[in-house]
């Protein structure tokens, strides 16, 4: 059996091992919705059959035509032999089980926050008490709107603003919001941060998930992220140029009940060292510790 030929595999299964192998050997990396080659080839697998991720299980003994075999391997050996990002080969990426459309024209998400929003923002639980209440919503730097959408569907009462500095990335968001229907919730802005935002806008809630990748960081950064745009990642010598930007302008935006939630992954040090005087509050994830802070509107 070749790299390329599916002869000898014959379930969902097999195709999936047979993934993981090639993975393993070409020693990608994984950090774009899926933490290891296993779930990887799970996903890749999946989209090549119009499978939910969900519906694998289900099928996993299933036996593939050949023109599926075929396809599935196209896309194993595309993986491997670009190094591109998997999202990017199949323009789908889920979050919160949710789908949404992906290019290389914005990052691809990962971001903690949407399982934040259930966690933390909750009925049972919530930093801002109850999610009916919460009428106004501000994503800075939302790429492709994912995070944009999901608090429009979290918080049932909400409106929405999404801010993107880049043209083409917002050209995606635009795609995702009408995909999910959600054009009379979510409003989109072309910009930097705060700048086209219209006059008195105050928001109950304020979540970002900006550029914070700093200089040692974007030297070290895996092939697979390299065909990712630059700007979604660079964010200066200590990764903290649009942070700091975001909390010299928040408290301006925030209702005095409100808050700002903000992702800004491995830069904990950094954030705490920067603004010793600020009460961050870490939030943890099934698969992430102190990488999103919040931040009530009476600190500002």
């Amino acid at each position: 059996m070749t790299a390329t030929s599916g002869a000898g595999l014959v379930s969902l299964l097999d195709h999936m091992r047979f993934a993981v192998s090639r993975f393993n050997e070409a020693r990608l990396a994984f950090a774009h919705g899926t933490t290891d080659p296993v779930a990887e080839a799970a996903f890749l697998v999946s989209e090549a059959l119009h499978l939910h991720p969900d519906q694998f299980e289900p099928f996993a003994t299933a036996r593939l035509t050949v023109d599926e075999s075929a396809r599935v391997m196209a896309l194993i050996e595309t993986r491997v032999q670009t190094r591109k990002p998997a999202a990017y080969l199949v323009n789908k990426i889920y979050m919160r089980g949710l789908p949404f459309y992906v290019d290389e024209r914005v990052i691809v998400p990962r971001s903690f926050i949407g399982e934040l929003l259930d966690s933390h923002f909750g009925e049972q639980q919530s930093l801002l008490g109850d999610p009916a209440e919460v009428t106004r919503v501000l994503d800075l730097c939302t790429g492709s709107a994912c995070l944009a959408i999901l608090a429009a569907r979290h918080f049932p009462n909400a409106h929405v603003d999404a801010v993107e500095l880049s043209k083409d990335a917002l050209a995606v968001a635009r795609r995702n919001v009408a995909e999910h229907g959600l054009d009379e919730a979510v409003t989109l802005y072309q910009g930097d941060l705060f700048a086209p935002l219209p006059e008195g806008a105050r928001y109950d809630l304020i979540i970002s998930n900006p550029p914070y990748v700093d200089a040692e960081g974007m030297a070290g950064l895996p092939q697979e992220c390299r065909h990712e745009p630059a700007m979604a990642f660079e964010a200066g010598p200590d990764g903290l140029d649009v942070v700091r930007r975001i909390l010299a302008e928040a408290g301006r935006y925030l209702t005095p009940e409100g808050g700002l939630l903000c992702e800004v992954g491995r830069g904990r040090d950094n954030v705490e060292a920067a603004f010793p005087e600020l009460p961050f509050l870490w939030l943890d994830t099934e698969d992430s510790e102190g990488e999103v802070f919040w931040l009530p509107a009476e600190v500002f």
